[in-house]
């Protein structure tokens, strides 16, 4: 009998360790989701940089310059001047694009302010001339700020070479459209002319007919001791009447030349 007991005391621990060994859970595995690596995202922001907006205002200077438009026309209904600037009235933007390819035209940009906005049909050659004239234009009105004003003084007493050296240098700077202040002083001399500072600074305007004027005329400064003028460049419509009053001289000339011949012969 003790031994049965025992024998069923030993297939219980056995059984037991048995159980144990087969019951033990697997280890546990981690979530596929904790394996995977998560994907960056860059986001790319635009800086901020003066040098683009420069750059944008360069473009957009260009846009609004004399330039041929092409077949980009967002208006529907156009006025249209043709290569010799008759007016063709109120066109659809088909027909003019028609128009252009039947003819070798471009079209350019007039007005696009009226209503409806005028345009202009050009050749090739014609808006190349213009572009030339539009830059000549520039240059020779420059929008600047105030006028430079460059400033000269000597004696009165200066010698003849030494004024031909300061009248040119006074010309020089009046064709880069400078202002010109130019300073006399009165030397120290007891006969010296009362006028004769004043005639000096006429004698150097002399030097340069069609270019220059007064822009404040020659009077008298520190005590009557100096006399001082500013000397300015020959506005557009100046330069213009001068060129007339040349040309009409030019003119009187011939013609009294012609009436002395014809009298020559007369008495012949």
């Amino acid at each position: 009998m003790a031994v049965l007991l025992n024998r069923l005391m030993l297939q219980t621990s056995i059984g037991r360790c048995f159980r144990k060994h087969i019951a033990q859970p697997a280890p546990a595995q981690l979530p596929l989701t904790a394996s995977t690596p998560k994907l960056s995202y860059l986001i790319f922001t635009k800086g901020f940089s003066t040098a683009e907006d420069s750059q944008g205002e360069k473009k957009q200077k260009r846009k609004d310059a004399f330039t041929n438009t092409g077949r980009k026309i967002s208006e529907r209904i156009i006025r249209v001047l043709d290569e010799k600037g008759s007016d063709l009235g109120m066109m659809h933007r088909a027909d003019v694009i028609r128009l252009m390819d039947q003819q070798d035209l471009r079209l350019v940009k007039k007005n696009t302010g009226s209503e409806p906005p005028e345009y202009q049909l050009m050749t090739g050659a014609q808006i190349h001339q213009e572009r030339l004239r539009l830059r000549e234009d520039g240059k020779a009105n420059p929008k600047t700020g105030p006028a430079v004003i460059k400033e000269l003084v000597f004696s009165s007493n200066i010698g003849q070479h030494d004024l031909d050296t300061k009248s040119k240098q006074i010309q020089q700077w009046i064709e880069k459209r400078y202002h010109v202040q130019v300073t006399i002083k009165k030397k120290k001399s007891a006969d010296q002319p009362e006028n004769e500072m004043d005639e000096i600074l006429n004698q150097i305007l002399q030097t340069m007919p069609g270019l220059a004027t007064f822009s404040s005329r020659p009077k008298a400064v520190r005590g009557g001791t100096a006399s001082t003028c500013v000397f300015r460049p020959l506005s557009k419509k100046e330069e213009k009447a001068y060129r007339d009053s040349q040309e009409a001289e030019r003119r009187d000339a011939s013609n009294k030349d012609h009436r002395t011949k014809e009298s020559d012969v007369l008495c012949q």
